[in-house]
C-alpha cells in the first residue's frame, strides 16, 4: 500500500502541470526564506544582548537666558 517510485513521479508531474514550474520555484524560495528567518530568530533569541542597553545620557544644565532664546519649530509653524 506504500507509494512506489512510479506513483511519486506521476504525482510530481501532475503537480508541475497544475502549478507550473515558476510558481513552484517561488513557493520553494518563500519556504526556504521562512525557514532561514525562523532559524535566525531562534539563534538571536538565545543570545544575551551585550550592547542592547545604551549608556545613560548626561544632560548639561544650561543657563536661563539660553533657554529663553530657544524656539520650538512646531509651535512657530502652528501660530
Amino acid at each position: 500500500m506504500g507509494l512506489s517510485t512510479t506513483h511519486l513521479i506521476i504525482f510530481l508531474i501532475i503537480i508541475v502541470v497544475i502549478f507550473g514550474t515558476k510558481k513552484l520555484r517561488n513557493i520553494g524560495a518563500d519556504l526556504g526564506g521562512a525557514v532561514k528567518g525562523f532559524k535566525d530568530g531562534m539563534r538571536d533569541g538565545n543570545e544575551k544582548p551585550a550592547e542592547a542597553a545604551p549608556a545613560p545620557v548626561q544632560q548639561v544644565a544650561g543657563s536661563a537666558p539660553a533657554a529663553k532664546e530657544t524656539i520650538d519649530v512646531e509651535a512657530k509653524n502652528k501660530v
